[in-house]
């Protein structure tokens, strides 16, 4: 057989343009921003990851245009060889002083660090206890190393401790690594911190939080998950990454300094992937150096997610999840079935908002959701005029019912 006839046979995509409901890749043409234009219109932005809204801050900007004009678009290289510039060591030197560890190793992409990190740590006598909602690259970093990893339910602590129980005794010639999301990014949910600490203490495991989404949006000065628990000392490693809050490209890892040097000379993503280029070094250096200086962002991501929330909350034909918290700027809107999904995304889109649809197998099937993320330049107007099209929305397809034989196969 044709190895491409999956390829040939794959009319999901054709399915969805063609009733008018394709959710992906609609073309900006503005930048990233609290309104942008997509394709001629108006749209309030309630999809984006920039929680701090740095990504068109002329500080942010005019910091990687002198990169640019200093060191060039490229590093033409690996960090392990000619790719390592000045700016990636004073980043990840600064970097490490914020988050209150030894030191910290940058990546050219979030998902590029959990793949190196895991592969590298995660041998053969090793064992991975990993959330069963962590991030896909979580996932595929366990894939890559040679250690047996096991899922517990998300967020259950009773299902972590039997592992942690099955495994502590069998981890003689090995170890035992805990990897969660810091905050789960389709939930908004935050992980429960201190009792891993208690139990990774109990039985020897190390822990590794993902906090692609915690950083500059939880802790009194944005640092992440372990801040807010004041956790700081009890977590090995913290991930994060330079997409989000820091506006720019790029992951890193921090951590014990001989743990990070391992890393840096054993993981082969790492060793084999060019560097980050000089511009989003220095935007991403300017945008950490902003939230030291500006901690209040973090402040105000908090109460705008907080308003948007309870606003959600007051209309009745909205289905706010509910996560265990009001701060994160994460909020999913529960729509059900993958057709309801894309359609009520189709709607908000043409109302003049985006957001985000998550369809299987992200979410399981039945319990697909809009995610809407906040960032902290919105005002309340903004958040107020969304809130108002969302609520509408959803009361028009509470009263329109969607006909039974509109069946999206996704």
């Amino acid at each position: 057989m044709d190895i491409f006839k999956k390829c040939y046979d794959y009319h999901v995509v054709d399915e969805a343009k063609a009733m008018g409901v394709y959710p992906y890749f609609h073309e900006l043409t503005t930048g990233q921003d609290n309104i942008v234009e997509i394709e001629g219109r108006r749209t309030i932005m309630l999809g984006s990851n920039n929680y701090l809204g740095l990504t068109g801050d002329p500080r942010v900007k005019k910091a990687a245009q002198d990169a640019i004009e200093h060191y060039g678009s490229g590093c033409s290289g690996s960090r392990f060889l000619n790719g390592t510039l000045k700016l990636h060591g004073d980043l990840e030197r600064e970097q490490a002083e914020f988050l209150r560890k030894e030191a910290c190793l940058s990546f050219s992409t979030g998902f590029q660090t959990n793949l190196s990190v895991i592969s590298a740590l995660a041998g053969r006598n090793d064992f991975i206890l990993s959330d069963d909602l962590n991030h896909a690259s979580i996932v595929d970093g366990t894939r890559l190393s040679f250690a047996k990893t096991y899922k517990y339910a998300h967020n259950d602590m009773d299902a972590l401790e039997k592992l942690l129980i099955r495994f502590s005794e069998k981890a003689t010639s090995g170890g035992i690594l805990i990897i969660t999301d810091g905050v789960f990014s389709m939930e908004g949910e935050i992980c429960n911190l201190p009792k891993i600490v208690e139990l990774a203490k109990k039985y020897k495991a190390r822990i590794m939080v993902d906090d692609a989404h915690g950083l500059g949006v939880l802790g009194k000065h944005g640092r992440g998950t372990a801040e807010y628990f004041d956790l700081e000392d009890e977590v090995d490693l913290i991930m994060n990454t330079f997409s989000k809050s820091y506006a720019s490209l790029g992951g890193c890892i921090a951590g014990e300094e001989r743990v990070i040097n391992y890393i840096k000379h054993i993981a082969r993503p790492f060793i084999f992937s060019a560097s980050v280029p000089p511009g989003q070094v220095a935007a991403a250096h300017e945008a950490l150096r902003i939230l030291r200086s500006e901690p209040e962002r973090v402040t105000h991501v908090q109460q705008i997610t907080a308003k948007m929330r309870a606003l959600l909350k007051e209309c009745p034909y909205v289905e706010v999840h509910d996560s265990n918290n009001d701060i994160i700027p994460i909020i999913p809107l529960m729509t059900g079935t993958v057709a309801q999904t894309l359609y009520a995304a189709k709607l908000l889109l043409e109302a003049g908002v985006y957001v985000n649809p998550v369809l299987p197998p992200a979410v399981a099937d039945g319990k697909c959701l809009l995610r809407t993320s906040y960032t902290a330049t919105q005002d309340d107007a903004l958040i107020e005029e969304a809130a108002q099209i969302i609520c509408g929305v959803f009361k028009y397809m509470h009263e329109n019912p969607l006909p039974a034989d509109f069946v999206v196969n996704y």
